[in-house]
């Protein structure tokens, strides 16, 4: 780990941070996030490519293959599963070199139990260290992908970068335990690497885990082919096919951050769907369960369908980050940050046999506004419903009036440049922001002077409060990251139960995050 000194030398040396502002070159381009009438992050910028773009709605959506255990064990599920550099052929008749969770991108989806421990044997064989984070899980520190616990590489490793680490290091292969002992929900897991996971979740180290219980297994919803994961991702590629992304170091071995023009944030200006540039998907005239996952590295979505189905609202939204809602929403359009989880159902049955309907972006314009294509294809017969009750989902109840913390994650200076902080410090691996005990609830109180997706590791929390506003429909339901826009205060109510120990919180904005827009906090 680079010491705070030497990072921001780094910062200083190659203009990596600027002072507080939007950057105007940014708001209203081609692909910007930012929505109709809302602001858009600092800073935040989208990296035009030098690929020809492939034409819409060419390519089939692919689904990643389900990973099966290895062997199983007095009732534990043992999978192997190795990080290396692979071909992958996305822009149409290129080559597309990756970092993938057993070389594909993106990785295997895990589909797991509650209850049913897993292990999953993890083998580094990249050039760089690689963390990984199970993200929605209720998982014991030691395997929750602190950015410091680190797989090195099996060929060995020596950096100045890692010098002062102060983790837990795990040379070629490190065994990740997971108790699942939680509500089933759509998860995800990513590199958790310190100062690096941008770049390289960029290169692909991301997938899916899709948790399951007797409770939703209960319920008459979608399933087998009619429940489909879609991961959005955005890149930017090189002529030559390559994925391009404005490191500083592209080596990712010593130097962290990004190059100046974008320290509030990447933008690719490919939208994928299952690593795939704008797919299309062939349905049937019924319901889908679409398990929506934000994966990108800095970009927001607000999704919408086109044209609307007849008489039924777009989305029917039945669950949230952390599982199932206690009962369906009705959506018009989904606001979905990076990391966030939307599960949804669209009835198809409303539409005619031929429609094609798109999935926009409506913040975006041109190619970046749109991210995939359903085509209806046949009529069929459907046994599925949407209760009118899903879950059962306990309030938990503000400890006081007041809230127990205030937590700002603003831009400051720090050492005579303009950083990413949280409460006015960068990450230090050494100083813990909130000492909390198990068992215990808390009123957290959120404030940013930009966009900024928080995601709170270990507990999902339920959002109690944004104050002068009201709380959105898709504000219900358990949560681990929540969608923030800029000059915003809300209130988040954490009930830290599962396991002791040292965890982060931090802005899912993957280049807020590498620069340091974490934060340490302690269970007892």
């Amino acid at each position: 780990m680079l010491s705070r000194r030497r990072f921001l030398g780094a910062v200083g040396s190659t203009g990596l941070v600027v002072a507080a502002g939007c950057d105007e070159n940014a708001a209203g381009r081609p692909g910007s996030s930012g929505f109709p009438g809302g602001a858009q992050q600092k800073g935040e910028r989208l990296q035009p490519g030098s690929a020809a773009a492939p034409q819409p709605f060419t390519q089939p959506l692919r689904i990643p293959p389900v990973i099966q255990p290895v062997r199983t064990e007095n009732g534990t599920d043992y999978y192997q599963v190795t990080t290396r550099v692979a071909q992958a052929e996305i822009l149409p008749g290129t080559r597309t070199e990756i970092w993938g969770y057993n070389g594909i991108f993106p990785g295997p989806t895990f589909d797991v139990r509650r209850g049913r421990r897993i292990v999953v044997s993890t083998r580094n064989e990249l050039p760089t260290p690689t963390v990984t984070h199970l993200h929605g899980g209720r998982t014991p520190p030691e395997h929750d992908g602190y950015p410091m616990d680190y797989i090195l590489p099996v060929g060995g490793w020596s950096s100045a970068a890692h010098d002062a680490h102060t983790g837990s290091v795990s040379p070629g292969t490190r065994d990740y335990a997971y108790p699942l002992d939680q509500r089933a929900a759509t998860m995800w897991y990513h590199d958790h690497r310190m100062d690096f996971t941008g770049p390289q979740v960029w290169r692909g180290l991301a997938g899916m885990m899709l948790l399951r219980d007797d409770e939703e297994d209960a319920l008459p919803l979608p399933h087998g082919d009619r429940e489909v994961p879609l991961m959005i991702t955005d890149r930017t590629f090189n002529e030559d096919g390559s994925f391009m992304y404005p490191s500083i170091d592209p080596t990712l071995r010593d130097t962290p951050g990004v190059t100046g023009p974008y320290h509030g944030g990447v933008l690719g200006d490919t939208i994928l769907v299952n690593g795939v540039p704008w797919p299309f998907l062939e349905v049937e005239a019924a319901r889908y369960r679409l398990r929506f996952l934000n994966a990108s590295n800095s970009r927001q979505y607000r999704l919408e369908l086109d044209p609307r189905p007849n008489g039924v609202a777009p989305f029917i939204q039945i669950g949230s980050d952390g599982g199932l809602l206690d009962a369906p929403r009705n959506l018009d359009r989904i606001d979905i940050a990076p990391a966030e989880r939307f599960d949804v159902i669209v009835d198809f049955s409303k539409y005619s046999v031929g429609t094609r309907i798109v999935l926009r972006h409506t913040g975006g314009t041109g190619n970046v506004g749109q991210v995939m294509q359903f085509r209806v294809a046949r009529t069929a017969s459907d046994d599925s419903a949407i209760p009118s009750r899903l879950s059962t989902i306990p309030r938990l109840t503000p400890p006081t009036s007041e809230p127990t913390r205030q937590f700002a994650f603003q831009q400051g200076p720090e050492g005579g440049k303009m950083v990413w902080r949280v409460n006015s410090r960068s990450f230090n691996p050494d100083f813990i922001h909130a000492d909390v005990r198990l068992g215990v609830t808390e009123m957290w109180q959120l404030v940013t002077d930009a966009q900024h997706p928080v995601h709170v590791h270990l507990s999902p929390f339920q959002i109690h409060q944004r104050i002068g506003q009201s709380l959105a429909p898709t504000d219900g339901g358990w949560k681990d990251t929540i969608r923030l826009e800029p000059n915003k205060v809300a209130r988040i109510l954490v009930r830290f139960d599962g396991y002791p120990g040292k965890y982060v919180f931090h802005c899912h904005n993957l280049e807020h995050e590498d620069m340091r827009m974490m934060a340490n906090f302690t269970v007892r």
